[in-house]
């Protein structure tokens, strides 16, 4: 007990000071966090090797300021460790290999010890220290938070609204789980066995869908469902062939045990239980965020699945609290102060493509973007590599020389160098679609040098935006 009120009181005193700050790194599925994560340690932790030159336009490591980063233990004790070591111990294989995918949250606490540059502090106490929280958990189970605002109801008519429920191309995927959902009389007892056969096959379309290169998926957790595989918690789904008017009769109809009942109940345990209790206990008190996504990926699938990654980002902007900071803000109701949006991947295209994929990502997130702006918020674009795959090479082809990228492609761990295409600068439309065909390869992440740092692109630019100024 006495542990417990003396880290509130540091809380409270390290938010007083400005001290602390918690960073969300929040994105979809496959967007990179854990890799990302992995480097932001990595470059800070060897923040003062090879004489500050590997974070060139990180003011805090060209200036020397820091004086040195360590990991400590997390106030936390009932949230998992990032397995920071066991990433590393991946990338060090031969040959190496991505760290594994998150699969639950971890949580990650380092303490940056630095000398003052600036601020009437430096006149009482020229050294500091700055404490930085970062948490790692599935990109899957961030899409559930726009259920925080959604009755069953309102939630199973936005999925009927859904490309992926109408479309054509979809509608085999569907068949399953649709068809025997539609052979249920809603006002008779709930059979648990069918309730359970009915989710599964939901979930199998959801699984689908996912390899259809959709991002758009909810729920989350019926995909990535950690400690709740098999509970009735997972067991419901929307009721898309219902009709407002059906909607309003069962509602006034609505008979304890029956089908509609139970599903109702699940869905709102979920949502009440589950969901908000996850964005209570970890969303509701960042300072400071990164948004990452996969900007590629989607090119080499189709028109509906880059759309899709843009619904999915843009709904994430209604479960954020974006405020300037103040000294109340800092010890009741912290609030998002700088956030930065990051196109990943940027190693996989040749640099002169940068501009390109950064306008592309500014296009995918323009609304939420301008909401933002709007609320006073410090934003960025950037597109980085946290961890490079490739490196940068020229070709000389018939007295012409091209740039290009060189590395271990994925499907067949071959040493390739190719030209991987151009990036649209704008968001495609239908008529591009049927022109232009994607294929931007995957790679190996490239060999750790014998100093054990990440090769990256652009994570100083990410460190200068999250910790410049909390750094002078």
């Amino acid at each position: 007990m006495l542990d417990y009120i003396q880290n509130e009181i540091d809380d409270i005193i390290n938010r007083t000071l400005d001290r602390s700050l918690r960073i969300a790194v929040t994105g979809l599925s496959r967007s990179g966090k854990t890799a990302f994560i992995t480097s932001l340690m990595n470059q800070l932790l060897n923040i003062n090797q090879l004489e500050n030159k590997h974070l060139p336009l990180f003011q805090a490591s060209r200036n020397k300021s820091i004086i040195a980063v360590k990991r400590i233990g997390q106030k936390d004790l009932k949230i998992p460790r990032f397995d920071y070591e066991s990433n590393l111990n991946s990338l060090m294989k031969t040959p190496p290999e991505w760290p594994s995918s998150t699969t639950g949250v971890s949580e990650t606490r380092l303490a940056i010890r630095y000398q003052r540059q600036q601020g009437v502090m430096r006149h009482f106490k020229d050294k500091s220290t700055l404490y930085i929280d970062i948490f790692d958990y599935p990109g899957e189970w961030l899409l559930d938070l726009p259920l925080l605002s959604l009755s069953y109801q309102q939630w199973s008519l936005q999925q009927a609204s859904l490309p992926i429920h109408y479309q054509a191309r979809y509608q085999a995927l569907s068949t399953v789980w649709l068809e025997k959902l539609k052979k249920i009389d809603l006002t008779t007892a709930a059979d648990e066995d069918i309730l359970a056969q009915i989710a599964k096959d939901y979930t199998d379309f959801l699984f689908s869908a996912k390899a259809e290169g959709l991002h758009f998926i909810q729920p989350g957790r019926f995909v990535l469902p950690g400690e709740l595989a098999g509970s009735p918690a997972l067991q419901f789904f929307p009721l898309i062939h219902l009709k407002e008017e059906e909607w309003r009769k069962l509602s006034a109809t609505k008979k304890s045990g029956s089908y509609f009942s139970v599903l109702t109940q699940r869905y709102e345990f979920y949502r009440q239980k589950i969901v908000k209790v996850f964005y209570q206990d970890y969303f509701s008190t960042f300072d400071r965020q990164v948004i990452l996504a996969d900007c590629l990926s989607p090119l080499n699938h189709s028109q509906q699945a880059f759309l899709d990654m843009k619904e999915a980002l843009q709904q994430l902007f209604n479960n954020f609290h974006y405020g300037k900071r103040s000294l109340l803000h800092r010890l009741f109701s912290p609030n998002i102060d700088k956030l930065m949006f990051i196109a990943t991947k940027a190693d996989h295209i040749t640099t002169d493509q940068l501009p390109n994929l950064m306008s592309l990502m500014k296009q995918l997130v323009q609304e939420g973007g301008h909401y933002v702006a709007y609320e006073g918020i410090e934003t960025d674009y950037t597109a980085i590599s946290a961890i490079r795959a490739t490196k940068q090479v020229s070709i000389n082809k018939d007295g012409q020389v091209f740039k290009a990228i060189q590395g271990m492609r994925s499907s067949d761990h071959k040493n390739i160098t190719l030209y991987p295409g151009s990036v649209p600068n704008r968001l495609p439309n239908a008529e591009f679609w049927d022109k232009q065909k994607f294929e931007f390869d995957t790679f190996e992440p490239q060999p750790l040098g014998e100093d054990g740092m990440l090769p990256h692109l652009r994570m100083d630019l990410v460190l200068q935006f999250l910790l410049a100024d909390k750094l002078d």
